[in-house]
């Protein structure tokens, strides 16, 4: 079982706190009630704060290298926590990575401007590529040096596995030995071993899902996040079920299912390996708005059905500006992901980012996270209630226009004033 570090409590301002936590853990995750997701006091005066306590994971900011490529390694994760991100999660791993064969190229790239010009700008990227085939073995060893080496760093590790109780049980366990101080479950990967019942084939079956989340959380001791697909059609569906099954968070989204496009000299699907390709994960600029509406979607249905401080949703998608994580942050996101953008922009992204972000709080007058988090919610309506508002807000432009139609409208306000109006009319 891993043990409790000093990190995860940090932002509590009390024993009580720490108690809860302790009790929570020693009782085999009994999740209600558990840390209350805080952001930080910010600061009166002077720079903005961009630290965050989430299920109390104390962040420096709420960067986190999302799962995949940037975090495939000891290396290249040391090299985010040097950079300054807030926290780092490592790329998915399962027990027996022998399973995991990937193929070259394993990329297709989708370009502004005429006919996907080589030289325009990256808006969409499509991979084919699975989970770690890195030996498990090798990962954990990685993760527990990551940790003795950043022992105030998050690193969150993201798991898989087959539907299997026991292996799961395995995994968690021998994954949580090395210190790590979450778990993401990757119930979202749209290619790769579904019929293995893995990834999305998990995640878009709320049955199975709310089994195999019956199984994690009655074994895991740390955080569990659970990753959503955005390949369904209602995702409030499984991140629902997720939540009453004992996640303390959920996080949205991963990749879309797509084709890339058809080369049309050769009528050949990229990515194109020996002639042939399979639909694959896209991501990058162009899935901004579909992830942020299916953020917000989440966002809103926690909000109504649930505690919602007492767990976490972390946003992903599209996130190359700090304009673009400060919008996943307005629809209630506590924490955003990046992953394709480290790819294409590298590690010291996170510079910007935070940069970018403390330029829109002072804009704002905005002193921490918690400030403005779920702010933009309750912008969001229905096309009726849309319709009703617009009706409203003519009537109303109307009659300052125009005055009163007639004595039925009098209010008795001034009843001189009311009658030239209508007279004007």
């Amino acid at each position: 079982m891993a043990s409790l570090s000093l990190t995860q409590i940090r932002g509590s301002n009390s024993v009580t706190e720490f108690t809860r936590l302790r009790l929570k853990t020693q009782r085999g995750r009994g999740k209600t009630g558990f840390l209350k997701v805080v952001g930080s006091q910010g600061q009166n005066q002077g720079e903005p704060d961009l630290s965050v306590t989430v299920n109390g994971l104390h962040m420096p900011n709420p960067f986190v290298i999302g799962s995949g490529p940037p975090g495939t390694n000891y290396t290249v994760m040391k090299r985010a926590f040097d950079e300054g991100w807030g926290a780092v999660i490592a790329k998915t791993v399962s027990l027996d990575a022998a399973k995991v064969i990937n193929v070259t190229p394993r990329y297709a790239r989708l370009r502004a401007g005429a006919n996907g010009s080589a030289k325009g700008q990256i808006i969409g990227w499509e991979n084919i590529e699975l989970i770690s085939d890195r030996p498990l073995e090798t990962m954990l060893k990685e993760f527990k040096q990551l940790k003795e080496e950043y022992p105030d760093r998050i690193l969150i590790a993201s798991i898989m596995e087959e539907y299997n109780k026991a292996a799961w049980e395995e995994l968690i366990d021998r994954v949580e030995q090395t210190g790590i101080d979450a778990l993401e479950i990757n119930f979202s990967c749209p290619h790769g071993m579904p019929e293995r019942k893995m990834g999305a084939a998990v995640g878009q079956d709320c049955a199975l899902l709310e089994e195999v989340c019956g199984w994690i959380n009655a074994k895991a001791t740390v955080p569990v996040w659970a990753k959503m697909t955005p390949n369904i059609t209602d995702i409030t569906q499984p991140a629902r079920v997720s939540l009453k099954s004992g996640c303390e968070g959920v996080a949205a989204i991963n990749t879309i299912m797509s084709v890339m496009g058809i080369n049309l000299k050769t009528l050949r699907p990229e990515p194109c390996v020996e002639g042939y390709s399979t639909p694959g994960g896209y991501s990058s600029k162009a899935v901004h708005p579909i992830a942020l509406g299916k953020v917000m979607n989440i966002a809103k249905m926690m909000k109504s059905e649930f505690d919602s401080e007492q767990y976490s949703l972390s946003g992903i998608g599209g996130v190359e500006t700090g304009s673009d994580a400060a919008e996943f942050i307005l629809v209630g996101a506590n924490t955003v992901q990046v992953c394709t953008g480290v790819m294409m922009h590298g590690y010291g992204l996170v510079k910007k980012l935070c940069d970018e972000l403390k330029d829109f709080m002072k804009m704002h007058n905005f002193s921490s996270i918690e400030d403005f988090r779920g702010a933009s919610l309750e912008y969001f309506t229905t096309h009726t209630d849309l319709v009703r508002r617009q009706q409203e807000a003519i009537q109303q432009r109307k009659a300052i226009k125009k005055g009163l139609q007639s004595d039925k409208d009098w209010t008795g306000d001034g009843f001189v004033k009311e009658t030239e109006s209508m007279v004007s009319n």
